[in-house]
């Protein structure tokens, strides 16, 4: 080939060379962007450590909420918290953890007054609904705690891991 043939070939592959350099350089100063906003706002996002559906559950201040099944299985023994199951009645009638009130999301507004009427607002609370995206328990929670129950939290698929450990559970449609 002559060179002045090949002339065309070197261009192309010029262009292509520039092009996958400039994308590489276009995404390195995209992430320096991302980090550095990140890095200025309020609510961080994290970018290492845990990301459980139990680590998001917190407080608008960033506090956790997120209650380990040891922990509320060692509240529930020593009576020092009070249970209430944020599912519907009907689940709630269906089985729940043992001596667990009933406060559905979905009425929270109706029968709040009535579930906790008798509790001090430093009673440790534990909501729990089930399944690991139910988010009626840690709604409740933050009610409770705008309410001033401020020592609310939330066991993160509650029903389904109390079952799982064989944890002291009831069925029936009294409701506490």
């Amino acid at each position: 080939m002559k060179p002045e043939e090949m002339l065309p070939i070197v261009e192309a592959e010029n262009k292509w060379r520039r092009a996958v350099w400039q994308m590489a350089a276009l995404a390195v100063l995209s992430a320096a962007v991302a980090l550095t906003i990140n890095a200025v706002r309020t609510e961080r996002l994290p970018l290492v450590g845990d990301f459980s559906v139990a680590a998001r559950i917190t407080t608008p201040t960033g506090e956790r909420m997120d209650i380990s099944l040891t922990e509320a299985e060692t509240l529930f023994f020593t009576r020092a918290a009070v249970f209430v199951d944020a599912r519907p009645a009907e689940d709630y009638a269906r089985g729940r953890i043992e001596g667990a009130r009933s406060l559905p999301w979905q009425s929270v507004d109706i029968d709040f007054i009535t579930v906790t009427s008798d509790l001090a607002l430093d009673t440790p609370i534990i909501a729990y609904c089930d399944g690991e995206t139910c988010e009626a328990s840690h709604d409740l929670a933050l009610f409770l705690r705008d309410a001033g129950f401020l020592n609310a939290r939330v066991l993160v698929n509650g029903w389904t891991l109390w079952r799982q450990a064989g944890l002291p559970a009831e069925s029936g449609s009294n409701r506490r």
